[in-house]
């Protein structure tokens, strides 16, 4: 198996950080998706617009067409609201990664490289709303080079580092859609602290929610 090297970033880094954080947004695109055909408003206005127009056209064609296109419309909604998150990230922060991770206390920002090729990404910086931990972020591994322990190599990697500066605990923010991650963090001794719907009124509509995780850092220590 190759070898797994964890470094800092670099400026030559720039590109190979947002492909691979663009990437592994994108990918939720799908999940996303099927989340929002799952919730009870979805089903309800796709029904009522097939009824609707079965009954005034008495003839299958025209409301299969037209679910159709509600269907695609909401797929495009998704993508549409992915992009903007992309280029939101890349604003706040990605464009910027010296200025907001490498030069500001108690943060940084890693790549985890095999055979001299950038596959995965993660940061941290302390949290805003608990000034005792640091927030986990950005964390993403390339899909074909899952499954080596990366992803759990970047995980030990902000944990000693936010260990290392006197920090209580590692906190992180992850969507309901990201199920592999969830048991990543989960099986890596991060606990469940809440979940919580986005304040966008699109968000609250469909129940997107949230999820916060938690690694104690102190219970770790005692575990170990």
């Amino acid at each position: 198996m190759a070898s797994i090297q964890i470094r800092r970033y670099r400026d030559a880094d720039d590109e190979a950080v947002k492909e691979i954080f663009t990437m592994g947004i994108s990918e939720h695109v799908p999940s996303s998706f099927m989340h929002i055909l799952k919730q009870p408003p979805t089903q309800m206005v796709l029904m009522c617009v097939f009824c609707a127009l079965m009954t005034s056209s008495k003839s299958f064609l025209l409301p299969i067409l037209a679910v159709t296109l509600l269907l695609a419309g909401a797929r495009q909604f998704v993508v549409y609201v992915f992009n903007r998150y992309i280029d939101a990230s890349l604003e706040k922060d990605l464009n910027d990664i010296k200025g907001t991770y490498l030069e500001k206390k108690d943060s940084c920002f890693w790549v985890a490289e095999v055979e001299e090729r950038v596959v995965g990404i993660v940061a941290c910086l302390p949290n805003e709303k608990t000034p005792a931990c640091l927030e986990l972020k950005r964390m993403s591994v390339l899909r074909s080079h899952r499954g080596m322990g990366i992803a759990k190599t970047l995980c030990r990697t902000v944990a000693g580092f936010t260990r290392d500066r006197g920090y209580a605990a590692v906190v992180l923010y992850t969507s309901v859609v990201q199920t592999d991650a969830q048991k990543l963090y989960e099986h890596m001794g991060f606990e469940k602290i809440r979940e919580f719907v986005v304040p966008e009124i699109a968000a609250k509509i469909i129940n997107f929610t949230l999820i916060e995780y938690r690694l104690d850092l102190q219970k770790v220590v005692k575990s170990d």
